[in-house]
């Protein structure tokens, strides 16, 4: 028996077109300004001799822009079938992502999501345990590694949900914890260090060892996270020593619900002030990273990519990072 206040929580994205809209009033003047845009390029190359295609700038930029419109009306197609075909009854709430954070979820049976994979990661770490069906409502565009659910797909699988018939892949995620009390969770990664493009300056202590660090940041990352940010890291580290004669170094990969986290420092310097003996490893279920900060200013931690939500990380604040006793349950087919 379903309660009189269970709803079914819709969350969508602005898309590209969306966003130019907002930035200029209407399509057409945001079509206007990408041409003449171009238009002055094309023409500040063509007096320096360096113009390499006689294709005009307004056609090309038309035939991009009318990519934004079909990917545009795609999408919002996807979002109106699904409204219709999850007609179960109950009230349908509609959801933009930057609503998320602050959103109270208590009334909803279950959550749509509808792509792209991040807004699932941005989503699965303010649902709490509710079941999260994802759905891919563009896949010529889309690659939904995360998305198991075409459009037509979804009226059965949160019909499973309502029927408590479904199945669910419990998904790590981690978690953070400042000595002020702050929490916050994490779905592929953490980011910690400086807003800017200066220099992080902080504590790091894991293993029983500390050593104070300079560096672009630490990063920690889930399983979920293990094939993002992280991978790029690996590649980084692999590519700089094959070219002074090391090794091609494997990127670890770790299942969605592997307990175990990944972290590694971001170009750490050596100083008199800082070192680099502790720069990656991996923490075991049960397992902290302790970083303190040393900054005044400009210190923050955010997760998943979303700077805009972050906890100030300055001087005085101690952070732990472990993973979460709560989990991402992601609806499976």
């Amino acid at each position: 028996m379903l309660k009189p206040s269970s709803s079914i929580t819709i969350v969508i994205r602005p898309t590209r077109l969306q966003g130019l809209r907002a930035r200029w009033g209407t399509k057409a003047q945001a079509a206007f300004v990408l041409k003449r845009a171009h238009a002055i390029e094309d023409e500040r190359k063509r007096a320096s001799g360096t113009l390499l295609s006689k294709r005009s700038a307004p056609a090309a930029v038309e035939a991009d822009f009318e990519e934004y419109s079909r990917e545009d009306a795609t999408y919002q197609s996807s979002i109106e079938k699904l409204q219709r075909m999850l007609d179960f009854g109950l009230p349908i709430k509609v959801l933009d992502r930057s609503l998320v954070p602050n959103y109270d979820f208590w009334a909803s049976r279950v959550v749509v999501v509808v792509g792209q994979d991040g807004l699932v990661a941005n989503t699965a770490k303010y649902v709490g345990d509710l079941p999260i069906v994802a759905v891919n409502p563009d896949p010529s565009r889309i690659d939904g590694i995360l998305l198991p659910f075409a459009v037509d797909q979804a009226r059965a699988a949160v019909g499973r949900v309502l029927d408590s018939k479904h199945r669910a892949q419990n998904v790590t995620l981690a978690e953070v914890t400042l000595n002020d009390g702050q929490r916050m969770l994490a779905f592929n990664d953490f980011f910690v260090g400086s807003r800017s493009h200066v220099s992080a300056r902080y504590l790091l202590q894991w293993g029983g060892r500390r050593e104070p660090q300079s560096s672009s940041g630490v990063l920690v990352s889930t399983g979920a996270g293990s094939t993002g940010w992280m991978s790029s890291v690996f590649n980084m580290a692999s590519g700089v020593g094959m070219a002074f004669g090391g090794h091609d170094l494997h990127g670890l990969r770790l299942d969605r619900n592997d307990r175990r986290l990944i972290w590694a420092v971001r170009e750490p310097f050596v100083s008199k002030a800082s070192r680099a003996e502790l720069v990656a490893g991996v923490l075991n279920d049960g397992q902290q990273l302790s970083v303190e900060s040393l900054m005044p200013e400009s210190g923050v931690i955010f997760s998943d990519g979303v700077e805009a939500d972050y906890l100030p990380f300055n001087t005085g604040t101690i952070a732990r990072i472990g993973a979460s006793r709560q989990t991402a349950k992601l609806v499976v087919p």
